[in-house]
């Protein structure tokens, strides 16, 4: 790293209101090296995304402006310069990848061809060189045949490779600086790792330098040179990131540490099924032999084929057991998951809730499933109806379940929101008011409203913040101890599901391929996949070099763990 390339000064940001002006950043100085790779951290609302579209003059609502500061790209002031000087600015010397691609890349447009459209209009190249241009940057992004992909749709391809695409298209322009906005936060973790792999590869071959927005201090650990911590606006400490991770100065850094799961070290205890389960009880949930199969494919793949989605699966969860199901997107996870729940049809095979088998009496089974089971889902906000405060959401579902007297309902609501540790006063409350924590607690106690025997989270703390994460992973562990409920909690992040559950089941394209006690799996894993799973995770030690897994996708035996320098 060699000088700054950009050089922020005092940069503050207000949001003009009916109320009264709000300060949104609040005199913000940094710097970044060239070639360098700086972390921005902090939790939701703290001001990472608003900091960079603020570089860019992207704010995201016409009330926000710029109140004063400087921004110098390579000495020039961004927050002087006219609009039309911005727009060659934008792309061609600032790039910006974001967190879903799906929602950043045009459905309706060849990949190729968005990659081309930035080299076209800022390197001035005809529609010839312009493609040739676009099929080696989408060979540098890891796209195996680009001049075949080069005419592909984003629906085409998977998370990761789309990821990969719009990482082409911010190359595009030749950037002296990218900005990724919590680009992996949607990918599983072996994903991630080629992901952030592929950053580290092209900073190193274009001495670009990168502003890493994250939540996820194992990914800062291993990528980034600095580390710049942000919280309500203010920046609160900045510096190398071993003297940040090792010697945190302010409390709320300290605390982000302190919350980060990690694969080694220190855990707190699962919860104990000592004194629930004897050799001789029956398990609450019995999968036998379990297919399910879709009809696929037809207008683009020339006709109908069978996907099978869960082939095979044996499963017993014992009352008051804590399982984590873990693996990749595509590995039959939540699928098994809806199977359980009657909410996918069966192809062959036995699920069995507490003595009800749900293929020989399915009437029965599901009556029984939808009185004694609930689900909490990955995106808080959209698991709730906004039209509804969590007062009347609760009640709704204790008048169908028919368990709670009438007139007892606004007690029990109250009772209800003392378990998931929230005010009682959020019963008046409309999820649009509530953060994603709040919401997500809202979720949790809709599901305890049914007074199930068990509980399915799927990907239930994916969204959310480290520090929520935690709060969130805590209330589960309280919950299960004192109402003796049994969790099956499904994730890619192994590193949480090691801290809360007692055993852990890894899926790898519909079938189980390992399974155990979360202490003997983490530590000693007897398959490939479980260990290239737990290898890709980043690690908060920035010692530990990043690692990948590489293989044959079709064959989880084939894998095998590299070691990045």
């Amino acid at each position: 790293m060699s000088g700054s390339v950009l050089s922020v000064r005092d940069l503050t940001v207000r949001a003009h209101l009916d109320s009264g002006p709000r300060t949104l950043l609040d005199a913000v100085s940094l710097d970044l090296g060239k070639g360098e790779i700086l972390g921005l951290v902090g939790e939701s609302g703290s001001g990472k995304s608003l900091f960079c579209r603020a570089l860019v003059r992207l704010l995201p609502s016409s009330l926000l402006k710029i109140e004063s500061g400087s921004v110098l790209l390579e000495g020039r002031d961004l927050t002087r310069i006219d609009d039309s000087e911005m727009l060659q600015v934008r792309g061609g010397e600032i790039g910006m990848i974001f967190q879903n691609p799906t929602s950043h890349l045009d459905p309706v447009m060849r990949i190729g061809d968005q990659v081309a459209e930035g080299i076209r209009y800022h390197q001035g190249l005809g529609a010839r060189e312009a493609r040739a241009a676009a099929v080696d940057i989408l060979a540098q992004v890891g796209f195996p045949d680009p001049a075949r992909q080069y005419d592909s749709y984003p629906h085409e391809f998977s998370g990761g490779m789309r990821q990969r695409a719009m990482i082409g298209v911010a190359l595009s322009c030749n950037p002296k600086i990218l900005i990724a906005d919590e680009p992996t936060t949607a990918l599983d973790v072996t994903i991630q790792a080629q992901i952030l792999r592929l950053l580290i590869d092209i900073r190193d071959r274009r001495g670009l330098s990168i502003i890493f927005i994250t939540h996820d201090l194992g990914i800062v650990a291993q990528t980034c040179d600095r580390i710049a911590v942000l919280r309500s606006g203010k920046l609160i400490e900045e510096g190398p990131k071993r003297t940040i991770l090792a010697r945190p100065q302010h409390p709320y850094t300290i605390n982000l540490i302190d919350s980060h799961p990690s694969i080694s070290g220190e855990q707190p205890a699962p919860p104990s099924v000592h004194g629930k389960t004897t050799g001789s009880a029956r398990p609450l949930l019995e999968v036998d032999d379990l297919h399910v199969r879709f009809r696929g494919g037809g207008l683009f793949t020339g006709g109908a084929k069978t996907i099978s989605a869960v082939a095979g699966v044996s499963l017993k969860i014992m009352p008051g057991e804590t399982i984590g199901i873990v693996g990749e997107s595509g590995s039959g996870k939540s699928t098994l998951a809806r199977a359980v729940l009657g909410l996918t049809p069966l192809s062959a095979g036995h699920v069995t809730f507490d003595g009800v088998d749900l293929a020989q009496q399915r009437s029965a089974g599901l009556a029984k499933l939808r009185r004694e089971t609930a689900m909490v889902f990955q995106d808080p906000y959209n698991a709730l109806n906004p039209r509804l405060t969590i007062g009347q959401m609760l009640a709704e579902v204790l008048k169908v379940q028919g368990k709670v007297a009438r007139a007892e309902i606004p007690a029990r609501i109250g009772e209800l929101l003392d378990l998931v540790g929230l005010e009682r006063e959020f019963a008046g409350r409309k999820p649009r008011s509530m953060s994603g924590g709040q919401c997500q607690r809202a979720g949790i106690a809709r599901a305890l409203a049914v007074d199930p025997k068990l509980i399915i989270a799927d990907e239930c703390v994916a969204a959310l913040d480290v520090t929520i994460q935690a709060q969130i992973i805590e209330l589960f562990r309280q919950l299960t101890a004192k109402m003796n409920l049994t969790l099956m909690f499904i994730a890619h992040d192994l590193a949480i599901v090691r801290n809360l559950c007692e055993r852990v089941v890894v899926m790898y394209r519909g079938e189980i391929v390992e399974e155990g006690r979360s202490e003997e799996v983490f530590a000693r894993p007897k398959h490939a996949y479980t260990a290239a799973l737990i290898a890709a995770i980043p690690d908060i030690d920035p010692d530990k070099p990043l690692l990948q897994a590489t293989g044959r996708s079709q064959d989880p035996q084939s894998i095998s763990i590299k070691r990045m320098p």
